[in-house]
């Protein structure tokens, strides 16, 4: 008699989760957030509306948490600390410059970026669930810094932190010049000179 396996419902599910995370991603890029609706991303996913609002409660929902998959940043982000800080901004800057060069991670932001900017509770969203955990990595990185002497006593690690990812957003956001890793490095060349210790004469 040949034996009867039951259906591994748990895989079923993980398969049907992240074929929505991409179906939402994929198609923001495609349409812009404001044409984006759940029944497309579940047609697109190959799965019912009701699978969709049973894990999430709105479009928007399912867009911050494919763009969280997307990073791998299911804790939060983390700065690397070899105790080098200048290898440590440029490691991950230029790992930014790349996701911001990456098509499938360009189009798909600009439009949610740009729906931000006439819709105040999707910007809070944003903020809140995706560039303000990176923004906060900064700043621990930077305080640890501080902490082994290598950032002056008196520097606002917040400050310093957007010193450090602003010119690459408005660069980014601009398209005035190319986004590209030589820049990222300098962006860390000049802020550093501006908030190591000072030199004793």
């Amino acid at each position: 008699m040949a034996e009867t396996r039951t259906p591994d419902s748990t895989r079923r599910s993980e398969r049907s989760r992240h074929a929505i995370l991409d179906a939402a991603f994929e198609l923001v890029g495609e349409v812009g957030f404001n044409k984006l609706t759940i029944e497309a991303i579940a047609a697109r996913a190959g799965v019912g509306k009701q699978t969709i609002y049973r894990w999430w409660p709105s479009k928007a929902a399912v867009l911050f948490d494919s763009f969280l998959a997307l990073s791998g940043d299911t804790d939060g982000p983390t700065l690397p600390d070899s105790g080098d800080l200048e290898t440590d901004l440029k490691v991950v800057l230029r790992a930014t410059v790349d996701e911001l060069n990456d098509p499938k991670y360009d189009l798909p932001f600009r439009a949610l970026t740009a729906e931000s900017q006439n819709d105040p509770d999707l910007a809070r969203e944003l903020t809140g669930r995706i560039l303000e955990p990176g923004l906060a990595a900064y700043e621990e990185r930077l305080r640890a810094a501080r902490d082994a002497g290598q950032v002056a006593e008196g520097v606002d690690p917040r400050v310093a932190t957007e010193m450090l990812v602003g010119p690459l957003y408005h660069r980014w956001m601009l398209r005035t010049r190319p986004l590209t890793h030589d820049f990222a490095d300098t962006v860390v060349d000049q802020t550093l000179r501006g908030i190591r210790p000072a030199r004793p004469e």
